[in-house]
């Protein structure tokens, strides 16, 4: 028998990757593509920072995956360069979705150790950042990433109203404030309260969805660094572009190359091919959905349980069985509907039921097996 495989066949300890690290969701790519725009006015509103004035507050908006935390990474990393006298900050507000825990984080990025978990108030752990930036003479840039969590648990106009006023209760303290939305449908400025527009007035970045060249741009780039020479062919590479481009998260695009690669290695094949990208697609699609879900909390996945085992039922129907199983009120019931429906994970329809007035319909956005699989 001879010793090499059969052509076209993997043997045990070889791989299609090169480096896998590439097709995950955190990577930072070594060059960022067709974002030029946006990073220039990113840099002149944070230009003042590098000579030590306060930097001007900016809003970054557009659909999930379309290069905006990237963008702010290489930011970050560019300002590092530069100088010492910059500290930045990213809180991601899915994870530390309260004003409290986004000090915590901030207070952890300053001191490098953890805030005490209890008993220090929110006045004294503001204070003691403020004081650390007067002390230290440096300017700190906070990016508040996927800020919409923060407002749909009404807690983004007291972060920023706090941020935005530190250097009246503690002068000489510079903060400037990247916020940066992935929810189309809100209207950041809008949504905040009276006091803080007064104060807010950033500098807006929009970032659209990729067309389908400048995906297919981009994830060359990461199958040149991410696979071996050779395994995945032009004609495949643009059919994973085509899906990508139809959901318009080219997160979904990442995702598939690296699942697709995977199935190709299951089937101990050198090359990549339209099924393994077919099969991949059925998990792939769903990035957003899981990433969504990840953050929720217990009582949150158990209602959208609820919804999607009563799928299109009356809001009060739903909510008698999500009172039976966790004890909640109607309030906080009427809460999590809410931030389900701005999540996109729900579709809250108001219908006109005979002779009861408006009411609403509570149905699921994505098909119930794919939610339920993921809730498990």
């Amino acid at each position: 028998m001879a010793d090499d495989p059969e052509e076209g066949m993997l043997s045990w300890d070889e791989s299609v990757f090169r480096d896998e690290h590439v097709f995950e969701i955190d990577y930072v790519p070594e060059t960022f593509k067709h974002r030029e725009g946006q990073m220039e006015t990113l840099t002149y509103a944070l230009r003042p920072a590098v000579r030590g004035s306060r930097p001007l507050n900016v809003m970054v908006r557009g659909p999930p995956g379309t290069g905006k935390t990237t963008a702010i990474q290489k930011l970050f990393d560019e300002i590092g360069t530069q100088t010492s006298d910059v500290w930045t900050i990213r809180v991601n507000c899915q994870v530390n979705s309260t004003r409290y825990s986004v000090f915590s984080r901030l207070f952890e990025g300053t001191f490098d150790y953890e805030p005490p978990s209890s008993g220090i108030s929110f006045k004294k752990l503001f204070g003691q950042i403020a004081e650390k930036l007067v002390e230290e003479d440096r300017t700190l840039v906070v990016a508040l990433d996927d800020v919409n969590y923060l407002f749909y648990e009404n807690e983004a106009s007291d972060a920023l109203y706090s941020l935005l006023r530190a250097h009246e209760e503690h002068p000489g303290a510079k903060i400037g404030v990247i916020v940066v939305s992935s929810d189309p449908a809100l209207d950041v400025i809008d949504e905040l309260d009276s006091r803080v527009q007064s104060v807010f007035r950033p500098e807006d970045v929009y970032f659209p969805v990729y067309d389908a060249p400048e995906i297919v741009d981009i994830l060359d780039e990461r199958v040149e660094r991410g696979f071996n020479d050779g395994v995945i062919g032009r004609q495949t590479l643009e059919y994973v572009a085509e899906l990508t481009a139809e959901s318009g998260d080219l997160r979904v695009g990442i995702d598939l190359l690296r699942r697709a690669g995977l199935n190709a290695e299951m089937r101990a094949s050198r090359t990549v091919e339209r099924e393994d990208v077919e099969d991949a697609y059925q998990t792939s699609k769903y990035v957003n959905l899981s990433r969504s879900l990840s953050g929720l909390t217990d009582n949150e996945r158990a209602l959208l349980e609820v919804i999607a085992h009563n799928d299109g039922d009356q809001a009060g129907d739903v909510y008698e069985a999500f009172h039976e199983r966790t004890n909640l009120g109607y309030t906080r019931y009427s809460e999590i509907v809410n931030k389900l429906d701005q999540l996109g994970l729900i579709e809250a329809e108001y219908t006109e039921v005979d002779g009861r007035g408006r009411s609403r319909s509570l149905s699921l956005a994505y098909e119930k097996d794919a939610v339920l699989d993921r809730l498990e």
